[in-house]
């Protein structure tokens, strides 16, 4: 598995499949214009096959955290550690970024997501 950071529109759009929904070219373009957002790509054998995308949040007086935005993984490839990789990646990313943390939120529906959060080290 490969997990890239990407800064092509092009590269968002072939994982589109990867979001709730396609992705438009305008919403990449304005995401990708901002230092502070990121999306990665986990590729396996060179096919999109999950998705992580982060942004920072800085606060006046807590220093800037890591946002967990969106996770998402190809139902191919589920139960293969991907999304556990892409949280893993977002949170070295974090750290080099000089965020002090990472964080999500989940809702209820969203079953699957904790435990993936726990298998990265994630508490809630």
């Amino acid at each position: 598995m490969d997990i890239q950071r990407v800064t092509r529109i092009a590269a968002v759009q072939a994982a589109g499949h990867l979001f709730d929904a396609v992705p438009a070219r305008e919403t990449i373009e304005r995401f990708l214009a901002d230092e502070g957002r990121h999306i990665l790509i986990a590729y396996v054998n060179g096919v999109p096959a999950g998705v992580a995308t982060g942004v920072e949040t800085p606060h006046p007086d807590q220093g800037t955290e890591m946002f967990l935005y969106e996770l998402g993984v190809d139902n191919r490839y589920k139960s293969r550690g991907v999304g556990r990789a892409l949280v893993l990646a977002l949170a070295r990313l974090a750290r080099e970024r000089g965020c002090r943390g990472l964080w999500t939120a989940t809702g209820e529906s969203d079953r699957p997501a904790p435990a993936t959060y726990e298998s990265a080290g994630g508490t809630s």
